[in-house]
């Protein structure tokens, strides 16, 4: 037998990922990036629909709130995805709401100088008033790590060993809104898991035209049949007789959002009021912007991967953060109840389509801006039942966790340090935040539970972040533990010339602002 050569049994490590079939200065045909932009608007309605319709009605307001929240949302997102892919990272993500601020919101929700309003109505706006204040101040924290350039000296602190675990449990960490979600209406939820699967993967390679149609609109095509087949399960009253939680995620008719929509509505600045201002409130929200920092810092790195660019450099990634905190400065002005970050399901979207197109995406943000002031055509594709985007999620988040998986083909996976530093933050960046929320459940209250409701916020929205948590750790072991000499195992020669715009001609590439800015805010 002929001795076995060392590149027959391992792959070279590769700067960008390969097979894509666009990249992120790249597009295809118009008519193409139209439909592939209105897939990751379909997909971006989730979170926009899910967010209000768990707070609004907490919070005493009713369905029409809660569609004008929805559509608040939905407007506010096209901006900052627009804004982003112009000025910030330019990377191809769709800014979204995040799920980071739920904890500090419930607790301005349940603040007792809010409970007590008895009118419903009032009560609504006093409470959005307050989340709207303190999402305003909490914002200045990301405009000033941002564009100070903070964020970028404090990413020197990274290497690929260390954001293994951070962008693997941005997807991992999310795996209470994959399968959890399903099961609650498996007569759509599985059959869409499964369509979803065949379509983008066994079919994948079936092209109409040459042109591979249904790997790129796998999710539009399996939505639209699942959707359909949902709607026929809801006609023929085959959820008459369940429980109230299966009718809710299951019917097509239970969203009340076409019925509640205006034809034309614009969302405007301080619709709801003046907002009021709580220093307790805003310590807890100034938490919900250091975890959204972190997840989308994960989120980007993942996201140039997946459109066959170059790791952004420091200074790329510090301006990505602070136009992202302007984002979570409109999202205070208009009222959506939410900050933002980086939408990792439409990340994953990348990598399933293998289009990583910069404009795909600023269509996408056309769609969420057009559809949010056409309320009624705006409801219809956002009363999707939920189960059928947890389905996809159960794909697309498991894409983006391998993606931080990758980063280890950069560093030196024999050594002892390297596997101790992995599997301890990976092991922990999940357990700690099942912990927080499983105490949650229980008690009522996180595991932090002072006198100081500020400060329990403050702890409690930390910790129930998988990512952040892993962050804490690895950065933590991997800059403090033996790592004088574990430069090359920690893969830092490969990360190093992209830390700085200038090492790497591809950077310009990439990176550059539109319009010749780079003049008036020349790259570092």
């Amino acid at each position: 037998m002929a001795a076995i050569k060392v590149e027959d049994i391992s792959h070279p490590p590769m700067d960008q990922l390969q097979g894509l079939d666009y990249c992120i200065h790249s597009s295809p045909s118009w008519v193409e990036t139209i439909a592939l932009g209105f897939q990751h608007y379909i997909l971006a309605l989730g979170t926009a629909v899910m967010i209000p319709s768990m707070l609004v009605p907490l919070m005493g307001g009713n369905d029409g709130d809660k569609v004008r929240v929805v559509q608040t949302l939905l407007f506010v997102e096209g901006i900052n995805t627009l804004v982003q892919t112009l000025f910030g990272t330019r990377l191809p993500t769709v800014i979204g709401g995040s799920y980071a601020f739920m904890v500090p919101i419930m607790s301005i929700i349940h603040d007792p100088n809010l409970a007590m309003i008895e009118d419903p109505q009032l009560r609504f706006l006093s409470t959005m008033k307050a989340v709207q204040g303190a999402l305003i101040v909490a914002s200045s924290i990301q405009i000033i790590l941002g564009f100070s350039q903070i964020w970028a000296i404090c990413s020197r602190f990274f290497s690929p060993l260390g954001m293994v675990p951070v962008i693997a449990l941005v997807g991992f960490g999310l795996f209470d809104r994959g399968f959890v979600l399903v099961g609650d209406c498996v007569e759509i939820g599985i059959p869409m898991l499964i369509l979803f699967t065949v379509i983008s993967q066994y079919l994948k390679n079936f092209h109409i035209r040459q042109q591979p149609i249904l790997e790129r609109f796998a999710l539009l095509i399996s939505t639209i049949v699942i959707w359909v087949y949902a709607d026929l399960l809801t006609a023929v009253g085959a959820y008459k007789h369940r429980n109230q939680v299966t009718q809710h995620s299951c019917r097509t008719d239970r969203a009340n959002l076409i019925s509640s929509a205006p034809w034309i509505k614009i969302p405007y600045p301080l619709e709801w009021g003046a907002p009021t201002f709580n220093a307790s409130h805003c310590f807890g929200t100034v938490a919900a912007v250091l975890v959204s920092l972190v997840e989308s810092t994960a989120a980007y790195k993942a996201a140039s991967r997946l459109a066959s660019a170059t790791p952004p450099p420091a200074h790329v990634l510090s301006r990505g953060i602070g136009w992202q905190g302007i984002g979570t400065l409109l999202n205070g002005m208009f009222g959506t109840l939410t900050g933002s970050t980086v939408s990792v399901e439409n990340v994953g979207l990348l990598g399933s389509t293998r289009i990583g197109s910069r404009r795909v995406i600023q269509v996408s943000a056309g769609f969420m801006i057009f559809f949010s002031m056409l309320g009624k055509f705006g409801a219809l594709f956002a009363s999707i039942p939920f189960p059928i985007f947890a389905a996809v999620y159960c794909v697309l988040f498991g894409l983006v966790a391998s993606v931080g998986l990758s980063f280890l083909q950069f560093t030196n996976m024999n050594s002892m340090r390297n596997l101790f530093i992995t599997g301890v933050a990976l092991f922990l960046g999940l357990s700690v935040p099942e912990y927080f929320r499983e105490y949650t459940a229980k008690a009522g209250h996180g595991p932090s539970h002072t006198r100081a409701g500020w400060f329990n916020d403050f702890l409690n929205t930390i910790f129930f972040s998988s990512p952040t948590v892993a962050l804490i750790i690895a950065v933590f072991l991997d800059n403090t533990l033996e790592y004088k000499n574990s430069a090359r195992d920690r893969g830092m020669p490969w990360w190093a010339r992209f830390r700085a715009f200038k090492e790497d001609g591809r950077n310009v590439e990439f990176y550059s602002l539109p319009f010749n800015l780079d003049r008036f805010f020349p790259p570092s």
